[in-house]
Parts: structure tokens; C-alpha cells; sequence
């Protein structure tokens, strides 16, 4: 096998993990508060290659050798946290966050993810010794949890109003004279390094097991009053966030992807053709 078709072979097969990443993003182009992926590429390996010394001629600029690339590789799909845009639901229970941050949720096992669909509802608490309250849950059931770490509590019979900074404010719907009572405040978490971030099924987003807790506070910070003046992030009550997915450029993507992939794939062919020519010389 000759040099052409092993860079030709090697850079198919990253062609075609960045062709099954645009694919995953235009198939969520619709999915609320997804972040497209991005793919970097690296070379595989690059030798010199030396000529002989009857390659120096007179008059020649360049030195002898050049380089030989052997492939190129996918490295890493990175996150792309850009905004998405907003698009009004009427829903109170809908929400959106503006900024570079994510909302921190639980299963009923315990186990803490990270999302950015704030599409949310009010379930029935299974705790029995607080029947007279609701649990504010994905559509999933998984807890939305509070700054206090724990699952947001909402009285049952109140309307609840979100403000800029998560607090929710529960209104008694029988007694409309009563005041707002505070539920709880939605925890909310600041992306850092979005490239460490393993981007799940259900829009959801975890981190590798081996991260320790001093790694998870340079990965993901959580928001404060203190530490949101610069880069604020703030939920919009009533809101979705759309994918920041364009499917122009997508599809423009692909198309680019699936001419490099042929032209790769006509390198082959002819580097086959080569060998035949040459198997078959007859002296």
C-alpha cells in the first residue's frame, strides 16, 4: 500500500466521524436548548522526506526534502455554548437561561446532571411526610434542584413566578390577597470549560467519573450574587431556549465534508490503478 492510499484511508475515517457529528446536529436542529458540536482535527503524523543529492541543482532556492502527511485524525467534538434564541411559551413553568450556564438537576437515584431545556413541570412529592406540597421536575421527572441542593418544593393550589436570579415566589391561588411566600431558588451552574462536559442522551450533560471535587469547581462554577455581576446569567420565566443549531451552515458543512470524503475515495481508486499498472509491466 503506498503513501496516498494510507493518508487517503486515514482521513476517510475522520471525514466520517465529522460527517456523523453534522448529522447529529441537524437531527436536533428542533431540540430545546441543544448546543451544537464542533469537531477539531489534528495531523496525524508528518515526516520529512529526503531526496537524493542529484535534486540540488543550481539555481535551486529550496532546500532538499519535504513533507510527508500521513492522515488526519479527529481530536475532540467540542460544545458550542452560544445562545440560542428565545421563543415565548405563555408557560410559567418554562424557562430559559441567558448566559453561559446550565440548570443542576437529580434522579430519583441521586445521580446530578446538567441541562439547559428548562422545559419544567409540577409533579407530586412521594415524600409522605410533606403530601401538601409539589416537586418542580423535568418533563423526564427528574428533580430540579435548589441552591440549598435539594429538590424545589412548591406549595399546592400556588401560581409561581420566577425572578431574573432563579427565586421562585409561589402565590396562594385561593387567597389572592395573600403574600408571595419564597419556594426556593433554582440552582444554577456556570460553564468554565465546556470542553470537559459529556454531552448525554436527553439533552442532558454529565462529567467523567474521575473528577474530584476541587476539578469539578474549575469545570463548573455555581452562580452566586457574588460572582454574577461580570458574565451574568438569569433565567427568563415563560421562555424556551431554541438550538443554537443553523442548518444552513450545517447543510453548507456537510456538503464540504462529502466532497473532501470523495475526494479521498478517487485518491484511492486511482492509487489502486497505479498498482495495477505497475503489477502488470511486463519486462
Amino acid at each position: 500500500m503506498n503513501n496516498s492510499m494510507i493518508n487517503s484511508s486515514v482521513s476517510m475515517h475522520a471525514l466520517q466521524q465529522k460527517l456523523d457529528l453534522v448529522a447529529n446536529n441537524i437531527a436536533n436542529v428542533n431540540t430545546t436548548g441543544y448546543k451544537r458540536k464542533e469537531a477539531s482535527f489534528q495531523d496525524v503524523l508528518t515526516s520529512l522526506k529526503a531526496q537524493p543529492q542529484g535534486f540540488q541543482k543550481e539555481g535551486r532556492l529550496t532546500p532538499l526534502g519535504y513533507n510527508q502527511g500521513w492522515g488526519a485524525k479527529m481530536v475532540q467534538a467540542l460544545i458550542n455554548m452560544a445562545q440560542g434564541s428565545l421563543q415565548a411559551t405563555e408557560n410559567p413553568l418554562d424557562m430559559a437561561v441567558e448566559g453561559n450556564g446550565l440548570f443542576e438537576i437529580s434522579s430519583a437515584q441521586g445521580e446530578i446532571r446538567w441541562t439547559r431545556n428548562g422545559a419544567f413541570q409540577i409533579s407530586p412529592s412521594m415524600d409522605p411526610q410533606d403530601p401538601g406540597s409539589m416537586v418542580l421536575t423535568t418533563k423526564d421527572g427528574q428533580f430540579v434542584m435548589g441552591t440549598d441542593d435539594k429538590p424545589i418544593r412548591i406549595p399546592k393550589n400556588h401560581t409561581v413566578k420566577i425572578q431574573p436570579n432563579g427565586t421562585i415566589m409561589a402565590s396562594d391561588d385561593a387567597d389572592t390577597n395573600a403574600p408571595p411566600v419564597i419556594a426556593g431558588q433554582i440552582k444554577l451552574v456556570r460553564v468554565i470549560r465546556p470542553q470537559l462536559l459529556q454531552q448525554l442522551g436527553d439533552n442532558l450533560y454529565a462529567l467523567p467519573g474521575n473528577i474530584t471535587q476541587q476539578q469539578l469547581g474549575e469545570i463548573l462554577q455555581t452562580v452566586t450574587a457574588a460572582n454574577n455581576n461580570v458574565d451574568p446569567i438569569t433565567v427568563r420565566q415563560g421562555f424556551l431556549e431554541q438550538s443554537n443549531v443553523n442548518l444552513t451552515d450545517e447543510m453548507t458543512e456537510m456538503m464540504t465534508v462529502q466532497r473532501a470524503f470523495q475526494l479521498n475515495s478517487r485518491a484511492i481508486t486511482s492509487s489502486d490503478q497505479m498498482m495495477n499498472l505497475a503489477n502488470t509491466l511486463r519486462v
